[in-house]
């Protein structure tokens, strides 16, 4: 066999990639392979949105728009409002765990910069077609996941004029990496292995994720506290001879709904500490006038169902779920209702659990 230059024999041998035929300048100890890249290569590849705006294409979308694209293109994963489907990230909801035992990281209680949301649904979504997305399309569906978590009203339109005036609500937690100087100084000194206690307890438990490990004395603690919350057969003689209350919700439907509840939850809020967010609270909705929540901004549309006598009911409760656009139309609430009168008696089941009922 002939001597083969180094380029001929890489071919032969199937190596796998080309050589330049006016290869670069071989630098110290390289082959001289390749070539500069092209301006029109640099560009399809330099994509990021930096926090400072560059980058940055000319575009708008507003809510409704990205509100659309969403239900089309990322529903499927990411649930109607963001609360996700399966083991698909969440992407809305979770303000305010972040220092407690079970954090959610959302885009709203997490991220830092609004050109990470940009950037990432420019780059790899949707699943499956990453990078099919018009730049107003991504304007749109970004100004959508800002709404979601209350960030932004439904009349709010994203562009890159006012891109830069938005603030994540977690920016202010994010600093510069520090570690040099503080952790790393502290744990490269020699341990200190005097004055060591004289022994060790547990004095906090990890119940998110039941790893501590049990203990003799709080087991017996737990026992004793159920034996002392048992009724007393005095007790239990006053509860029966008390007047029947009405009649509960089903626990089984109490069930169903509280699972059905998690795609309202990214909106709405219920049980003990709830507050308004995208929608109202709904603790004591059962039983109330409808748009009576104090403190929450309702549609003109609802108002006007209040303001007509309407009231939160088995009935009323049902035909809103199932479809809440056509039974109060003019309404601003973007969920499409659901799918079942059987989900949503479940629903209503939950709400009148968690949420109590007006009195």
């Amino acid at each position: 066999m002939k001597n083969l230059t180094l380029s001929t024999a890489l071919v032969v041998l199937g190596a796998g990639f080309a050589v330049a035929e006016t290869p670069a300048p071989s630098r110290e100890g390289g082959f001289g392979l390749g070539r500069a890249a092209l301006p029109e290569e640099i560009a399809a590849w330099d994509i990021d949105i930096r926090p400072d705006g560059l980058g940055l294409p000319v575009g708008s979308g507003d809510v409704y728009t990205g509100e659309e694209l969403y239900i089309d293109l990322c529903s499927a994963c990411h649930g109607d409002f963001g609360e996700a489907v399966g083991r698909w990230p969440v992407l809305a909801g979770g303000r305010g765990t972040l220092d407690g035992e079970d954090p959610h990281k959302t885009i709203g209680s997490y991220w830092p910069y609004l050109s990470t949301v940009w950037d990432y649904v420019h780059r790899a979504m949707p699943y499956g077609a990453a990078q099919s997305l018009s730049d107003d399309e991504v304007y749109a569906i970004t100004a959508y996941l800002m709404y979601l978590n209350d960030m932004v009203d439904d009349d709010f339109e994203l562009s890159n004029e006012n891109f830069l005036e938005v603030a994540m609500p977690n920016e202010t937690a994010f600093f510069m990496d520090d570690r040099a100087t503080t952790e790393l100084t502290a744990f490269s000194v020699e341990p200190c292995m005097e004055n060591c206690a004289d022994s060790v307890s547990i004095t906090a438990r990890a119940t998110v994720l039941s790893v501590t490990p049990e203990q003799e004395a709080a087991a017996a603690t737990a026992a004793a506290a159920t034996a002392a919350a048992a009724p007393t057969p005095a007790a239990v003689v006053e509860e029966v001879a008390a007047p029947a209350a009405a009649a509960a919700p089903d626990p089984a439907l109490v069930a169903a709904g509280e699972g059905l509840f998690r795609q309202c939850a990214s909106c709405h809020q219920i049980g003990e500490g709830a507050v308004n967010r995208t929608g109202p609270q709904l603790n004591n909705t059962y039983g109330a006038p409808v748009g009576s929540h104090d403190g929450f901004r309702y549609s003109p549309a609802f108002q006007q169902a209040g303001e007509s006598g309407m009231v939160w009911d088995d009935e009323t409760l049902t035909a809103f779920l199932l479809d809440p656009r056509g039974y109060i139309q003019g309404n601003r609430m973007a969920f499409r209702g659901l799918r079942s009168e059987e989900d949503a008696a479940a629903m209503v089941a939950y709400i009148r659990a968690a949420g109590g009922e007006a009195k």
